[in-house]
């Protein structure tokens, strides 16, 4: 079976998005389905088996279709596209992927860049309170910055506090010299560089000293209300069942929760049960409290990390028991 998608009206760089450098995303499009695609004048050519032109035309259009927003196309968005073809769900890319969610200091559009992104951040615009489960590289942390920065301008809420366990990633940091906020710089850090990005350093260091923004330890949470504000709890996977009930209960009139972790990811003491994994099974069939987990599809980082984060989600309970290919 042979059918042709009419090119002509594509710019040149739109022709080179679509190929990739060396042609490698048209050669991952061939590899997925089957099919052969050449290039003829302002047409694109394909041949195949029957039951696998449609999809690798469908896939192409919704390509063309990110390259003519300005989209960035690269192999790990292509992957993700033949991904959602194949499984039937290339009609819910549409779905709140086009909506703007923020823009940055150096004037970058942010958009959800899969379906689970585009239903995180409708979650919480939905809901006071949402949790976001799912493994590194699927944007928990920096759309729940976005959506804050946004929410303080159009001043939704008076200020922003982002907050994470102070709790090393398998290792022991040890003493720590220097004041308050050089002792706990390390663990912050993610955080600075994700309210960086999107007020720029002069900015932020004015709301800080303002007090509009406020970047602390989870353990100088405890005694206070938070009103009017929009509060980010991350890494919440290395709470225990008391830090994190000691956080959600912080909540005050007008403010919004954002927690996020990853459960699998959990650097607590062996014996020691997350705090998020109990809260989302405490919590999430209360209607006004929105759950979202996130998978390996949503990663959008390098595409070796979906590969990474996959074999150790295949890895047999007894590896896991034993830390095989553990290193």
């Amino acid at each position: 079976m042979t059918q042709t998608l009419d090119l002509s009206a594509r710019h040149m760089e739109a022709y080179m998005a679509l190929f990739g450098m060396n042609d490698q995303h048209i050669q991952l499009i061939e590899q997925e389905f089957g099919v052969n695609a050449a290039l003829r004048g302002s047409a694109l050519q394909l041949s195949g088996p029957e039951e696998s032109i449609p999809a690798a035309a469908d896939a192409i259009r919704i390509l063309l279709d990110m390259i003519g927003k300005g989209e960035p196309v690269d192999r790990m968005r292509v992957r993700y596209v033949l991904r959602m073809v194949r499984e039937g769900q290339a009609d819910q890319m549409e779905d709140g992927m086009e909506n703007l969610i923020a823009v940055t200091h150096r004037g970058k559009q942010i958009r959800a860049k899969t379906v689970g992104q585009a239903r995180y951040v409708d979650t919480i615009r939905g809901h006071d309170l949402t949790f976001a489960i799912g493994p590194a590289g699927t944007g928990k942390t920096y759309l729940a910055m976005a959506m804050a920065v946004v929410a303080l301008r159009n001043k939704e809420v008076e200020r922003i506090i982002l907050t994470r366990p102070a709790v090393e990633a398998g290792e022991k940091l040890g003493f720590l010299p220097g004041d308050l906020t050089q002792k706990v710089d390390p663990y912050l850090r993610p955080l600075y560089d994700a309210l960086y990005d999107f007020m720029g350093p002069d900015a932020y260091q004015r709301l800080t000293e303002r007090g509009v923004v406020e970047v602390a330890p989870l353990a100088y949470m405890r005694g206070r209300t938070l009103s009017d504000a929009f509060i980010i709890l991350d890494e919440a996977q290395n709470t225990t069942s008391e830090q994190m009930k000691m956080f959600l209960t912080r909540m005050g009139f007008r403010s919004r929760m954002v927690v996020t972790g990853d459960i699998t990811q959990t650097d607590l003491p062996a014996g020691r049960r997350s705090g998020l994994a109990e809260a989302v099974e405490l919590l999430r069939n209360i209607p006004e409290i929105g759950v979202v987990e996130l998978t390996v599809k949503d990663v959008v980082r390098h595409e070796l990390v979906q590969r990474i984060i996959e074999a150790y989600e295949h890895r047999g309970p007894q590896d896991r028991l034993n830390g095989k290919g553990e290193t």
